[in-house]
């Protein structure tokens, strides 16, 4: 199926989507790979608030290049989300919707998306140039001293993403496997 998401995210809609889903995701996003990551886990230990409302939000995991003369970011591809795994049940927990990433996830993070449902989205590799020409506005928000890896507000139009796992735990990435597997 194809579908075109605006940002929050509700329980509803994540429980429509299917691993394999085509999505095209509109409106605002976070950016956060692991040293922003470890930042928030650790407000949130310490019961502080954190500086973006996370429920129903969405988190890619990027570091984006420095923006050229007339651009709003430069390249923006996905990270390996594997690294955010350590982080990312306690912030699913707190109501992070999606995440934005490339690569497998563990066990816990899996688990974690079913008991909450939410969805994890995988963007494509290699392609942090085109990425970059769905992201109209950024601004920084948190953790300014991490550079590339601060946390970001960014906002996307029609940003191409995969629904990866899905809130029931089904993986595209084992479902395509299946699919070529020779008995």
């Amino acid at each position: 199926m194809r579908y075109t998401l605006n940002t929050p995210l509700s329980k509803d809609i994540l429980k429509k989507l299917r691993a394999g889903d085509e999505v095209r995701i509109n409106g605002v996003v976070y950016t956060a790979r692991d040293a922003a990551h470890k930042c928030l886990v650790e407000m949130l230990q310490q019961k502080e608030k954190l500086p973006f409302d996370i429920k129903g939000q969405v988190i890619y995991y990027v570091g984006p290049c420095p923006a050229k003369p007339g651009k709003v970011i430069g390249s923006a591809g996905p990270t390996t989300s594997g690294r955010m795994d350590i982080y990312t049940p306690l912030l699913i927990g707190e109501g992070l919707a999606g995440m934005i990433g490339k690569g497998l996830r563990s066990k816990e993070v899996v688990e974690s998306m079913m008991k909450h449902g939410a969805v994890y989205f995988g963007a494509i590799g290699g392609a942090a140039a085109l990425m970059a020409k769905h992201i109209v506005y950024q601004e920084i928000v948190a953790f300014p001293e991490l550079g590339p890896e601060a946390l970001r507000k960014i906002e996307v139009v029609d940003f191409p993403v995969f629904v990866v796992i899905d809130s029931y735990g089904n993986n595209l990435y084992e479902i395509g496997r299946k699919r070529y597997k020779v008995m």
